[in-house]
């Protein structure tokens, strides 16, 4: 019988699977320090070794001990920063920030105490030493991170969940978490309003999962199921003290409540609480359409897109010559697409279609897969073998890096729409076009054209209300992995 880091890797019985949601948070916690330790240990060794090549001498023997001493420095500085909750395990930005933060304290600090006692440091080991280990432990807990994934996507590592709300909202959670496991989240019940559980027409599951009961019947369901958290979706019915009651009925048992607010697609540096008459009001700020965070974003989408050109310019010739060689008529595929502020633009992309693919079109719309504006479909005859090669690793997509350098479009946002696409728009919708499309999204990283139109649709509005340079770096990070997949790309 297998077993990976301490988890058995066959099919667990329900007692075991308790048991492994009560270990695998300490065991992520124990190789995080584990990593740490050792990511630290080794960037004060190596600084060692570079700012004093060559035998130890008195002035140097003192950095031995200080690159003796780092790693235990370094764990008291991220625990001070903690970096070690269970809720920053596996998601988000947050314990990577905290890394940062404790990096940058501990900087500071050794700066400061060589200023006040008047010590002799050496700067260059210092400058050297403390980024080194920063980097050293972001890699580390990257790859940790990556390897609780890779568990995750095999239903281990979860945590076992009860969703509370109305139908539409948990199922979409539901399909949601599904996609995307890396979340560990794993539902292994409903509680829907009262008026959905009894008589003929009681629902008895959402999207596979049992209904378990009404919302006063939450935490006996907890009990039930062994959930460790209960996840509680926007509705009327669960108000202010609602909410107290089922947090004093889950403390009981140390289960973990969290709750989507109504402001579902607004991010956490656009709100803030400000307590107004003994009230925590929450405060939403406008994103960043214009000013000067825009024009740092163009900046950086430019020189990114420049530098893309000249590193990719090899590949870029190749495929040329492919898709020449391979299928009669010019390797570069243009089309109009519509921009921000609706203005419409030529996308330059590589042609994966033989030459009469628009003319083709109307004959297979009855044969479109996607739902909403969007038309797909998966082993579509228009194809030729090079492109669907090419668009299986969105290569197709590398030409866009020109529309990138002359303002047309971002690296990162919602993607180009088609001129009958946007006649077909809602008011809701048409807010994509208040930033420039890009050439990846959180559409990309998410499912491509997996996605139904109206995951796609949300995927955009949440990019363009919570736009930041740091979103556009995780994404562009993402895109990465997505693309390496494959998945999703047709």
């Amino acid at each position: 019988m297998a077993v990976v880091d301490g988890v058995r890797a066959d099919t667990p019985s329900e007692a075991w699977q308790q048991e492994q949601t009560r270990s695998w948070t300490v065991w992520y916690v124990r190789c995080a320090l584990g990593i740490d330790f050792l990511s630290v240990l080794a960037a004060g060794l190596i600084a060692f070794g570079i700012r004093f090549p060559g035998a130890p001498s008195a002035y140097s023997k003192p950095y031995v001990a200080f690159a003796i001493s780092l790693p235990f420095l370094w764990l008291l500085m991220l625990g001070m920063w903690r970096a070690y909750e269970p809720r920053l395990i596996g998601v988000g930005s947050e314990e990577f920030r905290r890394v940062l933060q404790a990096g940058f304290t501990l900087t500071a600090a050794v700066a400061i105490t060589a200023y006040a006692t008047k010590t002799e440091v050496a700067r260059g080991y210092v400058v050297m030493a403390l980024p080194l280990a920063t980097l050293f432990d972001l890699f580390g807990r990257f790859l940790l991170r990556k390897r609780l994934h890779r568990l995750r996507q095999a239903g281990m590592c979860m945590r076992r969940v009860v969703a509370v709300g109305h139908r539409g909202a948990v199922a979409d959670l539901i399909s949601q978490l599904r996609r995307e496991r890396y979340h560990g989240m794993d539902i292994v019940g409903v509680c829907l309003p009262a008026a959905l559980c009894t008589g003929d027409d009681a629902i008895l599951e959402v999207e596979g999962v049992p209904v378990l009961g009404d919302f006063s019947e939450t935490a006996l369901m907890v009990d039930a199921t062994r959930a460790d958290t209960v996840a509680v979706l926007a509705c009327p019915e669960m108000d202010g003290v609602a909410l107290r009651r089922l947090a004093w009925q889950l403390e009981k048992n140390d289960t973990d409540l969290v709750v989507a607010p109504a402001l579902m697609d607004v991010a956490g540096p656009r709100t803030s609480i400000r307590p107004v008459a003994g009230l925590p009001l929450l405060n939403v700020e406008h994103p960043e359409l214009t000013g000067g965070t825009q024009v740092v974003k163009s900046l950086f989408d430019r020189i990114g897109a420049l530098l893309a050109l000249l590193v990719l310019a090899p590949l870029l010739g190749a495929v040329i010559v492919a898709i020449r060689v391979s299928s009669r008529g010019p390797a570069m595929f243009r089309q109009t697409r519509v921009g921000r502020d609706g203005t419409e633009f030529t996308v330059l992309k590589f042609r994966t279609m033989v030459l009469d693919a628009e003319k083709r079109k109307a004959e297979l719309l009855e044969r479109n897969e996607h739902d909403g504006a969007l038309f797909k479909i998966k082993s579509d005859p228009r194809v030729t073998p090079v492109g669907a090669w090419l668009r299986r690793y969105s290569l197709d997509e590398l030409p866009q890096l020109i529309n990138v350098l002359r303002g047309d479009m971002s690296l990162v946002g919602p993607r180009p729409p088609l001129p009958e696409e946007v006649a077909k728009y809602g008011d809701d919708v048409r807010r994509r076009l208040v930033v420039k499309p890009g050439m990846t999204g959180l559409w990309q990283v998410s499912g491509r054209a997996d996605l139904s139109w109206e995951e796609s649709v949300r995927l955009d509005l949440r990019y363009v209300e919570n736009w930041s340079l740091a979103l556009d770096l995780q994404i562009l990070w993402r895109t990465w992995s997505a693309v390496a997949r494959g998945a999703g790309a047709y």
